[in-house]
């Protein structure tokens, strides 16, 4: 399985290569579909959403299609991602996303999809591409909001490792080396924090970080 598990998706061309060679084609040749799902419950401004879709766009992929898996039946879903070379799923509520995965089948059928494409997270959807949502800060947000009570933290453990985004970042106070190393202390899984200039490339079992920018291994 090939991912890339960015905090701010195509920040830059490091992780712009990266996506290339995990693909094996140059960007003319790649159809990419962004889901922006994650989106969708929060209530701030999406400018970030909006950037995320200019880089894809800069980036000259031969097609850009946007899938809302929130809105659409399951079966244009299903039909819509297959014609994708690369799956994005964007920024903003993990837990939402998560639960969208799962209401619409595709935590089933995103591992066979994913033989012959790659996955791209940002944020969220990275974080819900790993062992677990335990690092994700969103839940008492998202679930308050539902009325729910019991709560998992499942994900789709594609891989064996935590990823927490947005390291030093001023909009994520507590995302920081200190507070992470608090955290860390609580799991045995290893924990990938990247600011916004990072991503994590995976191909198989291979495990690299490409960055411009900082980023910090625990575990």
């Amino acid at each position: 399985m090939k991912l890339l598990l960015t905090s701010n998706g195509f920040s830059n061309k490091s992780i712009a290569n990266a996506l290339k060679e995990l693909a094996g084609k140059d960007f003319p040749e790649l159809n990419l579909i962004f889901i922006p799902t994650a989106a969708n419950i929060m209530d701030e401004n999406k400018t970030y959403l909006i950037d995320d879709l200019y880089n894809c766009k800069k980036l000259g992929f031969k097609q850009i299609d946007i899938v809302d898996i929130g809105a659409l039946p399951v079966e244009i879903i299903k039909k819509r991602l297959e014609k994708a070379d690369v799956l994005m799923f964007g920024g903003g509520d993990t837990f939402y996303l998560r639960d969208w995965i799962w209401k619409t089948g595709l935590r089933e059928s995103l591992p066979k999809l994913l033989e012959t494409r790659v996955y791209v997270g940002i944020s969220a959807g990275s974080m819900v591409a790993t062992a677990n949502l335990s690092l994700s800060d969103v839940k008492k947000l998202y679930y308050e909001h539902i009325r729910e009570k019991d709560i998992d933290e499942k994900a789709l453990g594609f891989v064996n490792f935590l990823f927490r985004p947005h390291l030093n970042s001023a909009y994520f106070p507590n995302v920081n080396v200190e507070f992470l190393t608090k955290q860390a202390k609580e799991t045995i899984l290893p924990i990938y924090a990247a600011d916004d200039q990072t991503a994590i490339k995976v191909d198989g079992e291979k495990v690299e970080v490409i960055s411009e920018g900082e980023w910090k291994r625990f575990n």
